[in-house]
């Protein structure tokens, strides 16, 4: 009894790490569709190192309902899709990862009295709110978090004014009213 509920643990252990890169290896849907290749933040870094791209990172939690929804509409549409896999790495994050993580010389660890990971809370600021998704441009500096809930037609201006590179030319007022 005692070893079959060590391996059921070890599974849910073990199932529970790879959650945050729930694509590897596969970017297609059965029927056909393609979906967004989700990585670490570790990953992203490197690949960004030999192929320069903006960095999108998912910033959620296990508990969050509004996260999931985003996870079942927004980001499996089409346009959102198509854009984040031509302009970005992209990232999900677990803002309670207990996991640490290596990032230039400093090791972002979990912090029991945020009950967060540093490195999510670096990335939004210290305004732990879910979700949050954070921008950050080809040498991984912030660009901008933004939170709460977004549909498909309100993330692809968001996307686009950083993908362009619109954010470098115009201020998001300016553009916002133009989309």
């Amino acid at each position: 009894m005692r070893i079959a509920v060590l391996a059921n643990l070890v599974f849910i252990i073990l199932g529970g790490c790879n959650a945050q890169s729930t694509n590897k290896g596969n970017d297609s849907l059965a029927n056909g569709e393609k979906r967004i290749q989700w990585m670490s933040f570790t990953e992203a870094v490197e690949k960004n190192k030999t192929a320069p791209r903006k960095i999108f990172i998912d910033v959620y939690t296990e508990w969050c309902g509004w996260c999931k929804k985003m996870d079942k509409t927004t980001f499996v549409d089409s346009n959102v899709v198509n854009y984040m896999s031509q302009y970005f790495y992209a990232v999900k994050m677990d803002a309670e990862s207990r996991d640490s993580v290596n990032f230039g010389d400093h090791t972002f660890t979990y912090l029991p009295d945020q009950k967060a990971n540093e490195l999510a809370i670096s990335l939004l600021n210290g305004k732990m709110s879910y979700p949050t998704f954070v921008i950050m441009d080809e040498n991984i500096k912030l660009l901008s978090p933004v939170a709460g809930y977004q549909t498909a037609p309100q993330i692809m201006p968001i996307l686009k004014y950083f993908g362009d590179n619109i954010y470098l030319k115009q201020n998001w007022e300016e553009y916002s009213k133009t989309k």
